[in-house]
């Protein structure tokens, strides 16, 4: 075998699989995938519509209102903060990652992963939120500002006297849309970089798994916030994180292998092709080596 003939040979791999980025193969992972964004704007429409209409209003009486006294506070992490944590952040971390290892499908799979991930979240959230109508632990000056209740004389029920979009508001209580929502995208971005730096490979490295804990810490300072600003109850935030963990798994799942597996750091649908470079760069090894010992 001649010199050329080996060099031509360690380099087909590169010639054959070429870069995936987003200029090459942008358009074309995006159309394979057509409907899942036709579904995402759905959901988008979905999500509008269940904050739109309005939630159960549920019985609260005179002797009810001891755990509804709490005091009206404003947010510590506002309302527009929410998508900036859950979405903005693992995206800007997926981008790195793109700039990196050059991969289109790895960016698509997980950008398209973590907006499932947060859009079902927020439409299961919502709808429960509508559905079970819980008041908020500061239910009591959203409905009396004045600080005068009020309560119909026969069934005994509140007759509200704020605004009545505080009021709405006000019946939203379980589960946490902070704490679901971030569980949700900062949950997906904890098993997106555990896949990526291989966190099951059992070497011991405890520092990457302060890397994977450090998403799910900061959505769980959301939901402590949410706590500390009586805007829920505990179970709100049990509920919303656990919802939130659990979506965010499934959508995961659907498009890359778990992150124990050896094949972690790839996408589920090029998986196979993955162990088939592997394969090749082990016959591509032992070439090399066969041509070193010719030209010795």
């Amino acid at each position: 075998m001649s010199e050329a003939e080996c060099l031509l040979l360690v380099k087909m791999p590169e010639i054959q699989l070429g870069a995936h980025t987003v200029r090459s193969h942008g358009v074309k992972v995006a159309r394979a995938h057509m409907h899942d964004w036709l579904i995402l704007l759905l959901l988008i429409v979905i999500d509008v519509i269940l904050n739109v209409i309005e939630p159960f209003h549920r019985f609260v009486g005179e002797d009810m209102m001891t755990d509804l006294e709490y005091p009206l506070k404003d947010n510590t992490v506002p309302f527009w903060a929410v998508p900036i944590i859950a979405i903005i952040l693992p995206f800007s971390v997926i981008l790195v990652y793109y700039f990196i290892r050059r991969d289109v499908y790895d960016l698509h799979h997980a950008i398209l992963g973590l907006l499932f991930s947060v859009l079902i979240t927020g439409v299961i959230t919502d709808a429960i939120k509508d559905a079970v109508g819980r008041p908020r632990p500061d239910f009591f000056w959203r409905c009396f500002p004045d600080g005068k209740g009020v309560f119909d004389p026969v069934t005994k029920n509140v007759m509200c006297t704020g605004l009545r979009s505080v009021i709405k508001e006000g019946h939203k209580s379980f589960p946490s849309g902070h704490t679901s929502w971030s569980f949700a995208g900062l949950g997906f971005l904890a098993l997106y970089l555990s896949g990526k730096i291989r966190v099951f490979d059992r070497r011991g490295h405890v520092a990457k798994l302060c890397i994977v804990f450090l998403p799910l810490l900061i959505a769980a300072l959301v939901g402590i916030s949410r706590v500390d600003d009586y805007w829920h109850h505990w179970q709100d935030i049990f509920a919303g994180g656990l919802l939130g963990i659990t979506v965010s798994s499934f959508c995961y799942l659907q498009f890359f292998p778990p992150p124990y597996d050896v094949e972690g750091l790839g996408t589920s649908c090029v998986f196979s092709d993955v162990g088939r470079v592997s394969k090749w760069q082990s016959i591509q090894r032992h070439q090399w080596s066969k041509c070193t010992t010719i030209r010795a």
